[in-house]
């Protein structure tokens, strides 16, 4: 995801954004990409690759409310690559490839592990809208002889989906592999704070700062979650099956338009932009933990990579 200073004295705004890892960080910069891993023996691992999202390639997909969208998919393609590409470190040695693995590369050859990827994204998009997209939809349609009113319908439906997702991270954030990479998480942010404010990136600098940031996605997905509510409003209450289709294919909409709110949130100093990212920046006290010196610097390590020696580049 992309992160934005919002301090009183932002000195720079960064388009610079990451994902926490299994024992690293991803960050994404301008023109590049750096994993930066810890691996089992201390050492750390830097990738780094040239990357540019089709947005920019792109001027049709870099259109307001279109680019929204695009990125949160290129996101989640990015992101479980990166995660694949950590989770090897830690794999058992000498550990035999499963059915669907054989399948893959069977049928794909070399291209096996791309293919892995987008099977993963897809099944994590479908597990997404009927988790939080249709199952509340279902569960508000067994009052809707109670309650008449279409837009109370839509309210009491949001509620549900944004109780789903609470009860979701708070049920995930007790595993143990996930408090780490919940720390990395927290790392990731101390570091772009640091880099905003122009401070040398080194642990000590980083230490100082909060581990809560506006444009994290965590606070993107909670934004996702408001917005669906009001869109869905202004289409009533409609039959099960028209309301399955409406909630699919309003979803890029959807993020398109979260995506913009969060890009303004993030330009501004304004008690109005603080207000609407304060729910995120609070949820974020569940999906970062405070970090510890070495996984700063695995997360400082990622940041240098991708940081442009052109400061012109590094802006929305």
């Amino acid at each position: 995801m992309i992160y934005l200073s919002q301090n009183k004295n932002k000195k720079h705004i960064t388009n610079i954004g990451g994902q926490a890892l299994i024992e690293g960080v991803m960050m994404k910069g301008p023109d590049n990409i750096a994993i930066a891993v810890r691996k089992p023996d201390g050492e750390i691992e830097i990738k780094k690759d040239k990357y540019k999202s089709v947005t920019k390639k792109n001027k049709l997909l870099n259109l307001p409310l279109i680019r929204g969208s695009i990125a949160l998919f290129e996101a989640m393609i990015l992101g479980t690559k990166s995660l694949m590409y950590s989770a090897e470190f830690y794999e058992e040695e000498n550990k035999e490839p499963d059915k669907l693995e054989r399948f893959l590369k069977r049928v794909f050859k070399d291209k096996a592990d791309d293919v892995a990827i987008y099977i993963s994204v897809f099944i994590s998009i479908i597990f997404a809208v009927f988790l939080f997209m249709l199952g509340p939809s279902f569960i508000t349609n067994v009052l809707k002889n109670h309650i008449k009113t279409p837009f109370l319908l839509n309210i009491v439906e949001g509620i549900i989906r944004l109780s789903i997702f609470l009860i979701y991270i708070l049920v995930v954030s007790k595993i143990n592999d996930i408090k780490r990479v919940f720390m990395y998480h927290g790392a990731e942010h101390k570091s772009i704070h640091c880099y905003e404010n122009n401070e040398e990136l080194t642990v000590e600098n980083a230490k100082k700062y909060t581990t809560l940031h506006p444009r994290c996605g965590t606070s993107f997905l909670f934004m996702v979650m408001i917005v669906s509510i009001l869109v869905f409003s202004l289409f009533g209450w409609p039959n099960l099956l028209l309301r399955v289709v409406s909630r699919i294919v309003l979803l890029p909409l959807i993020a398109g338009i979260s995506y913009e709110i969060n890009k303004k949130i993030g330009k501004s100093n304004s008690r109005l932009s603080y207000i609407l990212s304060y729910p995120g920046l609070m949820l974020q006290r569940i999906t970062t933990n405070e970090p510890d010196d070495l996984q700063l610097e695995v997360a400082i390590a990622s940041l240098k990579e991708v940081i442009p020696e052109d400061k012109e580049k590094d802006k929305w």
